[in-house]
């Protein structure tokens, strides 16, 4: 059986699972903000002590809330300017095709996203590169020559209008 709380409720065991509660929605939301944000902060804002606001984070990571932090980069500064999605229909949904299409989506860091979709196409991909020629060979050179590709369908972003990798906190 497992302990007891100060008010008398069982605790779950270290590690385990339990339900996101106000707190933890706070620390998500905030860490989502600001990765660096430092841990005394972070437990002021949600009115804790350090030590019990690291226990929460490190736990929400255990829990694979937190999938990993990163920078946020500015891709024009990188030279990287043309951003583009791809509309893929394949020849045949074997499941060979689709690992195969997969392989060769993961080893191509231009393409930033693959979502295989339903609908009149099979994968939406999310490309970044450096001008209209990169596209064009990125295009002719991988995604259009991978066998078993039929067609695609390319739309260029003239505006990013909004562009987050914010996950909305839905509230329980």
């Amino acid at each position: 059986m497992s302990p007891k709380d100060a008010a008398g409720q069982h605790k779950p065991p270290p590690g385990a699972s339990r339900p996101l509660d106000r707190i933890d929605r706070k620390l998500l939301a905030r860490l989502q903000q600001d990765g660096r944000i430092p841990v005394s902060q972070l437990a002021r804002e949600v009115n804790l002590t350090v030590t019990p606001t690291l226990e929460r984070v490190r736990r929400l990571e255990a829990g694979g809330f937190i999938a990993g932090y990163f920078a946020r980069l500015d891709p024009r500064k990188l030279g990287l300017g043309l951003l583009a999605y791809v509309e893929v229909s394949l020849d045949r949904t074997t499941p060979e095709a689709f690992d195969h299409f997969k392989e060769v989506v993961r080893a191509h860091d231009e393409i930033m996203e693959c979502h295989m979709v339903a609908g009149g196409f099979d994968y939406l991909l999310k490309v970044r590169v450096k001008d209209m020629e990169a596209y064009r060979n990125l295009l002719g050179d991988t995604i259009a020559s991978v066998r078993g590709v039929q067609q695609t369908h390319t739309y260029f972003v003239m505006e990013e209008v909004k562009s987050t990798h914010a996950i909305m906190m839905p509230e329980s």
